[in-house]
């Protein structure tokens, strides 16, 4: 059952009434190239794929029945294809975040769970670490043998934590989105989060009445204190404020995209200047005592 907080303003409307992609006993060849679009589109984050890189061997194995779904996830997964966009640019726990979204269908609970994929992967190496996503008992539960991996953190499911679904947030960027495209570049989205055992802010992604297409989290390991625009702390006067402003514009013009701003206000000035961000079309992505 879908969590059911409004899905258009979390932005994950398409998955509401999403059914997962399985391939059948018998099945057509456009019933394989169903799943072999599905299979890229979660595997390979939607970064958009040229003919050139289709793996065309593999694709025909699986339309013939020579292996099933969960050996075509398997192989692009282990594909230089693969290793190409995602491991080779960034840093190794971002890479295990990506892993847990393209393979599993959600974010890491906790660091115990990223810490055993780095150790996998440093002691045993990259292709040990994804068969672990792919053998474990997780993976057979949830899609088995012939059911392309969906992303599960938007939904209630036996087994899976709470967190789990905020922490998505911090991955998951809007529909349209890829995971080679985001602002925050290589770098770990959980790492301080997952560190301090705290939970994710729910930033409304891109697309979203634009409100997050140009989040960063905060940077030392502050949390952000805007959740759907609402801060979640008390501010004390005489305090300075550290804002970081995504987006904006200048009165009379239309919108732009523009890098983060960062503003320095005092408590006293700080209702002025958010109705001030507000106006010139700007969203407020973190506030943090300065």
């Amino acid at each position: 059952m879908a969590i059911t907080v409004t899905a258009d303003r979390l932005g994950t409307t398409p998955f509401a009434e999403q059914s997962p992609v399985e391939l059948r006993p018998k099945a057509s060849s456009s019933d394989a190239q169903a799943v072999i679009y599905a299979v890229y589109r979660q595997v390979l984050g939607n970064d958009y794929l040229m003919r050139s890189e289709r793996l065309t061997e593999l694709e025909s194995l699986l339309t013939n029945g020579s292996i099933s779904v969960r050996d075509f996830v398997r192989a692009v997964a282990k594909s230089d294809l693969y290793k190409t966009k995602f491991l080779y640019p960034n840093f190794q726990t971002r890479v295990i975040e990506l892993n847990f979204k393209h393979l599993l269908g959600r974010a890491p609970y906790d660091e115990a769970e990223v810490v055993e994929h780095l150790d996998r992967y440093e002691n045993q190496g990259f292709e040990a670490d994804i068969d672990s996503y792919i053998d474990s008992a997780e993976y057979e539960n949830q899609f088995g043998d012939n059911i392309a991996p969906y992303y599960r953190g938007f939904n209630t499911q036996t087994g899976q934590k709470t967190v789990g679904f905020t922490r998505m947030f911090s991955l998951y960027r809007g529909y349209a989105n890829s995971d080679r495209a985001q602002i925050a570049g290589s770098q770990s989205r959980l790492a301080a989060e997952l560190a301090m055992g705290s939970s994710s802010a729910v930033i409304p992604p891109s697309g979203v009445d634009n409100q997050g297409w140009a989040y960063q989290a905060p940077k030392k390991g502050y949390v952000s204190t805007r959740v759907f625009g609402r801060p979640t702390s008390t501010a004390e006067r005489g305090q300075l404020y550290r804002l970081e402003v995504a987006g904006g514009r200048s009165l009379g013009y239309p919108r732009i995209r523009r890098t983060n701003r960062v503003l320095v206000v005092p408590y006293e000035a700080l209702s002025k200047t958010l109705q001030q961000i507000n106006k010139t079309g700007g969203r407020v992505s973190s506030i943090t005592p300065a």
